[in-house]
């Protein structure tokens, strides 16, 4: 009998580890439109200018697991819908999606308003300017782990870009919340004790998971809690209690609702990342919200809403956010 439990048991834990753990990448729209297609100038959703061939691995067909890339009639198409449908993964902006790709180095300036280069069109919101952009993705997989918020847009010293174009980036680049200075691409320097960053230009982030077609039926929409990093990943008021009632915005935690707290700085071109900690179903947020375990299909909205005393040029796209963890395989 020893001998037959002991075979049982071998047998569940060898099928548990067939089911496997890997990472996914998810953006707007298909993952795998990313691996499948060649780079093209201004070439589509799914552009592989934004994937190093290592990322391409970890980008999968939506439909093999039977996530649907548009569900329902949440989210709807509003005037500033950029790309997406109604129910479908969308991107949003206040502005025109009418600017280049300004980090590809090697774009060109055919005529006004008119380019070649690699990547994905940006709306863009200028110097002393209000507004946001607006990403909703679906999850491929169901979360095993921490959920990080990437992003990755292009950032720029004032209208730079009008005078250096594709050049502007590496002679004007710039990041949120940098102090301007009085003459053509420059930064102002700061004394001992100032703070080089003028934080409330910095922007501020939100995001909320919304039921896909997996969720239980009584799921509401939540705030995601992000882990602040570094920090000391304490749950709670940091001690040793293994069960927090509801979570409090703290050393460790903030939860992403587009407050004055939930600020980022943004380099020109390079990721910046917001880790999410994994919804666990019942768990309480700083809202008073209910979290639920996330299913593959639920969908993800990020929001990076812009100050108006913000001091550079951000160029953002569908593909400046994507979603990156670990996830249950489904097979």
């Amino acid at each position: 009998m020893k001998w037959l439990i002991g075979c049982l048991l071998a047998v569940a834990m060898v099928s548990a580890a067939f089911a496997g753990e890997d990472p996914y990448i998810a953006i707007v729209n298909s993952e795998l439109a990313v691996a499948s297609r060649s780079v093209e100038p201004g070439g589509g959703v799914g552009n592989p200018f934004y994937f190093s061939q290592k990322e391409q691995q970890f980008l999968y067909d939506d439909a093999l697991f039977d996530v649907p890339v548009c569900f329902g009639s949440f989210p709807p198409v509003v005037p500033q819908t950029r790309v997406g449908g109604v129910g479908c993964e969308q991107f949003r902006s206040n502005a025109p999606m009418n600017q280049p790709e300004i980090c590809d180095t090697t774009g060109e300036v055919n005529g006004v308003g008119d380019f070649s280069f690699y990547g994905e069109p940006n709306a863009v919101i200028r110097k002393d300017n209000q507004g946001y952009f607006e990403w909703f993705i679906r999850l491929p997989k169901k979360p095993d782990g921490q959920i990080n918020l990437v992003f990755q847009c292009g950032v720029l010293k004032p209208n730079t870009f009008a005078f250096e174009h594709f050049d502007a980036v590496t002679l004007c680049a710039a990041e949120t919340g940098e102090r301007i200075g009085t003459g053509f691409c420059t930064r102002d320097q700061v004394w001992a004790g100032v703070n080089p960053i003028v934080n409330s230009s910095l922007p501020r982030i939100t995001a909320i998971a919304y039921p896909g077609p997996y969720a239980p039926v009584d799921f509401s929409p939540f705030y995601l809690t992000a882990y602040k990093n570094p920090g000391n990943y304490n749950l709670g008021d940091g001690n040793s209690r293994e069960f927090v009632s509801a979570m409090k915005n703290s050393a460790s935690l903030q939860v992403l609702d587009g407050c004055a707290d939930a600020r980022i700085m943004l380099k020109a071109c390079m990721d910046k990342t917001v880790i999410a900690k994994i919804p666990v179903t019942d768990q309480i947020n700083a809202y008073g919200q209910t979290e639920y375990d996330l299913e593959a299909g639920d969908l993800i909205y990020v929001k990076m809403y812009i100050p108006i005393n913000n001091k550079v040029d951000i160029y953002c796209n569908a593909q400046s956010v994507r979603l990156a963890g670990i996830g249950e395989a489904p097979f």
